[in-house]
């Protein structure tokens, strides 16, 4: 009994994961979730598995807190991984200044590399430049991020 609880609370735990995951990507407002998915899914379990939805959706967590911590945790995954890549292996670098209201600048500095023997283009990190948007503020930036993460600049191609 308690493997099977076990098993159905963790199918739960990753459907909520799945769901955070795709509602992420899509970049929509997490009130997606109530507006869209659940109702879905409830008619999904109702027409065509013949089932009561919420024996099922009880096990699926969707608060908006745990779909954001969903979120930030598979982002924090995500640059973790790639970190621990460009620390060995080359990549090129692309970076963007952006300018917001209120003449508040931010860095974007997105990777190109090879993996898998495809090159893949990622954003690595968005910075504030807090002084002005000169050569020197930008090198200054990034060279922060990667002593931080301890990537050597010396993998820069």
């Amino acid at each position: 009994m308690f493997a099977s609880t076990s098993k159905r609370d963790f199918d739960g735990l990753q459907a909520s994961y799945n769901i955070s995951q795709l509602i992420a990507k899509s970049g929509k407002c997490h009130a997606i979730k109530e507006e869209l998915i659940l109702p879905a899914v409830k008619e999904v379990l109702k027409a065509v598995l013949h089932k009561p939805a919420y024996d099922i959706l009880k096990r699926i967590s969707l608060c908006n807190n745990r779909v954001q911590r969903h979120s930030d945790e598979m982002s924090h995954d995500a640059e973790s991984f790639f970190c621990n890549y460009l620390k060995t292996n080359h990549f090129s670098i692309h970076l963007d200044v952006s300018t917001l209201s209120g003449n508040e600048s931010l860095l974007l500095a997105y990777v190109h590399f090879f993996m898998d023997q495809e090159i893949h283009e990622e954003l690595l990190f968005v910075g504030t430049l807090t002084t002005d948007t000169k050569g020197e503020s930008i090198s200054n930036v990034l060279k922060d991020y990667f002593m931080e993460k301890g990537i050597p600049l010396s993998n820069i191609i």
